[in-house]
């Protein structure tokens, strides 16, 4: 899986389940400042790592990616 598949599908997550104004999306968008993604949210995230790349993400992993574009691409280390 390459990392416009990824962004597809985290996208759409994105803006189907969290409601996020797809215009804000972009590689530097800071998932907590700028995209919204608050404490509660962050689970569902998870959830969504795990049933559509298929691994565990920990909420700590979370925690320390500041960008869209660094969530992405730590989704696809792992599936790439």
């Amino acid at each position: 899986m390459d990392i416009n598949e990824i962004q597809e599908k985290v996208n759409a997550f994105l803006v189907d389940e969290l409601e996020i104004d797809e215009s804000k999306i972009e590689d530097e968008a800071r998932l907590k400042e700028d995209l919204g993604i608050d404490s509660l949210e962050v689970v569902d995230v998870i959830v969504l790592v795990d049933e559509e790349f298929g691994f565990k993400m920990r909420p700590e992993d979370f925690k320390e990616l500041k960008t869209y574009g660094q969530f992405c691409r730590f989704i696809e280390e792992r599936v790439g």
